[in-house]
């Protein structure tokens, strides 16, 4: 007789609080991974031309990171513990050549090119943005308020926020000139037209 197994698909429907904790809980193992790869990473780069030396290296866990951030104690310890069993798995399937080395988890910013253009990956990487943004958005719902959230491809930092003309600014460029008259600290200037954005995407929302 032939055997069958037979499988099963629940669906969940979370009130209020348990979306909030789902949130956070998401928010924490996604934290959690990057953190721990992005010191494997500078781990290896440390001791990569010494062998011996690398091979004694311990392996972070999310227990190291509770005490610097609290926040991680407010989730299931079983679910932080996932992300270090998945990393181990990804670093396991890129050294047996079924996958690409493992890469960091983040959202809304185009990471890569930040990490590609600007050269400084793992410290953007480290801010842990996606965590950042899921704890904002539930202490905001919890005060009734709410997290507008502006399109990566916006030009906040090429836009005039003045007359509202684009125009290229490498990164060495730290003063916005306009053809409008305007002369603003870039950082001024790409601040202003994050607040303008925001306040139009949040009439339509």
């Amino acid at each position: 007789m032939t055997k069958q197994n037979k499988a099963f698909k629940f669906r969940l429907y979370p009130n209020n609080e348990q979306e909030k904790q789902f949130a956070k809980t998401f928010g924490c193992v996604r934290f959690v991974y990057n953190k721990m790869l992005a010191e494997r990473k500078e781990t290896y780069e440390k001791f990569k031309d010494n062998k011996e030396i690398l091979k004694k290296q311990k392996f972070p866990t999310p227990a190291k990171y509770k005490k610097e951030f609290s926040f991680l104690k407010e989730v299931d310890s079983l679910a932080l513990a996932n992300a270090q069993i998945n990393l181990q798995k990804a670093y396991k399937n890129f050294f047996e050549g079924r996958a690409e080395f493992p890469k960091f988890k983040i959202e809304d910013l185009n990471m890569q090119g930040m990490s590609q253009a600007l050269h400084f990956g793992k410290s953007v990487h480290d801010n842990g943005w996606g965590m950042f943004t899921t704890f904002l958005e539930y202490k905001l719902k919890e005060q009734g308020k709410q997290l507008i959230k502006i399109d990566k491809w916006f030009p906040s930092t090429k836009k005039c926020s003045c007359c509202g003309k684009e125009q290229d600014m490498p990164l060495s460029e730290r003063v916005y000139k306009c053809s409008c008259g305007l002369v603003l600290d870039r950082d001024h200037n790409s601040a202003i037209n994050i607040k303008n954005e925001g306040l139009r995407l949040l009439t339509l929302a």
